[in-house]
C-alpha cells in the first residue's frame, strides 16, 4: 500500500466555497485538513482498490477490527440490500466487502455475524441476486430475514423530534455490535441515501418516516441507537434514478470507501465525494443539531489512503 501525496488546491468544482476540508471523487484535498499520521483518526477515506483490500486498509488504519469486535461476541451487519438487482447496478451495498467484513468479524473471535435488511423488493431474490447472500455465507456469516413485522420490537425515542417511537429488529436490539454498511447513493427522497439513511432497513414501519418529515426522522432515530461502525461503499456509485437506478448508466466507478464510527461525519465526507456539501443534505445537519455527530469535518483527524 502507498501513500499518496495530496496537495492543496483552491477550489474544487461544486466545492469551492468550503475551503476547511474537502476531497472530491479524486480525494484533492483543500486547505486546513489535518492529517498526522501519529494520531488515533476518526475517518478513514480511501481509494484505489477493490472493495475487500479497500477495508483490509481502512480497518487497520482504525486499529483493526478487534477495537470493534471481541472473543464471542454476536455481531449484526445491514448493508443496503433493498433491491432485486444485481451489483453492477450498484443499487445495493457490494458483495465482496460484505463478505470481507463478515471474514474480519470471525478473525477478531465473533460468535455469529448476521446480515440483513428490510428490503423494498421481494427479500430471497434481493438476498439472492444482489450477490450479499453468497459472500455472506461463503464467509461463515447468516442471512436472517427481516420480512415480518413479528421480528422487529418496539422502542422509545426520548430525544427524536419528530420520531418519538419506533419498532426495530431483533437483531439490532440484541447484538454486541452493530456494523451498518450503506451503499453510496443518488435518493428521490432524501437527495442522497447514505448511512443515516440506510437505519430505515432496520424499522418496521418506513411509511411513518416518509409521511412525517423524512429528513427529521433519519436524524432522529440515531439518537436512540447509532452503529459501532460505519463502512460507506463508494466503489460504484448511482449518481442519478435512486435509490433503484434504472441501467449501469446511471453508475459511475469511484472505487473509494468512507468508514467511521461517527455516523455524522461518514456521511458528511460521502456526501463531499458525491459532490455535494453535507449543509444541502438535511437530515444531516439535523442529525448535527442533535448532537449526533460531527459534520465540520475540519475538526476530525482524517487518514487519506490510496491503494
Amino acid at each position: 500500500m502507498n501513500r499518496r501525496e495530496f496537495f492543496k488546491k483552491s477550489s474544487v468544482a461544486g466545492l469551492a466555497a468550503y475551503s476547511y476540508f474537502s476531497f472530491d471523487s479524486n480525494f484533492n484535498i483543500l486547505a486546513n485538513s489535518k492529517t498526522n499520521t501519529n494520531d488515533v483518526y476518526d475517518l478513514v477515506a480511501i481509494k484505489g482498490g477493490e472493495p475487500d483490500s479497500m477495508f483490509d486498509a481502512a480497518i487497520k488504519s482504525l486499529g483493526g477490527m478487534n477495537n470493534f469486535v471481541k472473543k464471542n461476541q454476536t455481531v449484526v451487519i445491514k448493508p443496503n440490500i433493498g433491491w432485486d438487482t444485481v451489483p453492477e447496478r450498484a443499487a445495493n451495498t457490494n458483495p465482496k466487502l460484505i463478505g470481507q467484513i463478515v471474514k474480519h468479524c470471525f478473525n477478531s473471535g465473533a460468535k455469529d455475524v448476521y446480515v440483513f435488511d428490510h428490503t423494498c423488493d421481494n427479500w430471497k431474490n434481493c438476498y439472492s441476486t444482489s450477490g450479499i447472500e453468497k459472500e455472506v455465507k461463503d464467509a461463515g456469516g447468516t442471512m436472517v430475514p427481516g420480512n415480518s413485522e413479528s421480528y422487529y420490537q418496539a422502542v422509545e425515542i426520548p430525544n427524536g423530534k419528530r420520531l418519538k417511537k419506533t419498532t426495530v429488529h431483533e437483531l439490532i436490539l440484541e447484538s454486541d455490535v452493530f456494523i451498518n454498511v450503506p451503499v453510496l447513493k443518488d435518493h428521490g427522497g432524501a437527495r442522497l441515501s447514505i448511512s443515516m439513511k440506510n437505519l430505515m432497513g432496520v424499522v418496521w414501519d418506513r411509511r411513518y418516516w416518509h409521511r412525517n418529515d423524512l429528513h427529521q426522522c433519519i436524524a432522529d432515530y440515531p439518537t436512540f441507537r447509532q452503529p459501532d461502525l460505519n463502512v460507506v461503499d463508494a466503489y460504484a456509485v448511482m449518481k442519478k434514478n435512486g435509490p433503484r437506478g434504472v441501467s449501469e448508466a446511471d453508475v459511475v466507478q469511484l472505487k473509494s470507501q468512507i468508514i467511521s464510527r461517527d455516523i455524522v461525519a461518514a456521511d458528511a465526507a460521502a456526501t463531499k465525494l458525491f459532490g455535494l456539501d453535507p449543509i444541502e443534505i438535511d437530515y444531516i445537519a439535523n442529525a448535527s443539531k442533535l448532537n449526533v455527530g460531527q459534520m465540520d469535518l475540519s475538526k476530525l483527524k482524517i487518514d487519506r489512503i490510496i491503494l
